[in-house]
């Protein structure tokens, strides 16, 4: 079963989607937590001083310090494809937190498509419960900078895409989960 989260910044989203999996974890499951945030730049190396993100770093703890301490976190900015396939056991449901930092991630090597492509491909072989976190970021005014509006445009694109793949699509607002599809 593959879950869609979206929402927007401080909606709730990563709390819902770690409510669904921990109701996995109460039915025997090993929830395997996929964490796509970094607090560099991936086009920078990383022993810059100023490639770090201080306030990001905060935020990765605090998500870190939130999660059971059963549950195994992979960190992964960019290979989310082989990921997915290295826990695809019956074992695992899978959280992925978040999308929209992945996408970030891989537009910045200009990978987006082929990492994309690779994406559906281990999805469609998926046997596990599977949630996926990402903002939804295209409800407001159009972005300024060209590279901004790409960012926008390929979320909105991956968004769609999910949606048609996924079993059940929840947006959350203001803490509220508001079911968009449910099979």
């Amino acid at each position: 079963m593959l879950q869609l989260v979206l929402g927007g910044a401080r909606s709730g989203k990563s709390r819902f989607a770690e409510q669904l999996a921990q109701q996995h974890a109460q039915a025997g499951l090993q929830v395997v937590y996929v964490a796509t945030a970094t607090a560099y730049s991936l086009s920078h190396p990383i022993d810059l001083p100023l490639a770090h993100d201080v306030e990001m770093l905060a935020r990765i703890a605090q998500h870190q310090a939130d999660r059971p301490d059963d549950w195994q976190t992979v960190e992964t900015p960019l290979n989310l494809a082989s990921t997915l396939a290295q826990f695809n056991h019956p074992q695992y449901c899978i959280l992925v937190d978040c999308l929209t930092l992945w996408t970030l991630n891989v537009l910045e090597t200009e990978q987006l498509q082929t990492q994309a492509d690779a994406l559906f491909v281990q999805l469609e072989r998926m046997n596990v419960p599977l949630i996926l976190v990402s903002n939804e970021i295209g409800l407001g005014v159009m972005p300024l900078g060209q590279l901004t509006r790409e960012f926008v445009d390929a979320l909105g694109r991956l968004h769609q895409r999910l949606a048609q793949r996924a079993d059940n699509v929840t947006l959350m607002v203001a803490g509220l989960p508001l079911p968009l599809k449910i099979q």
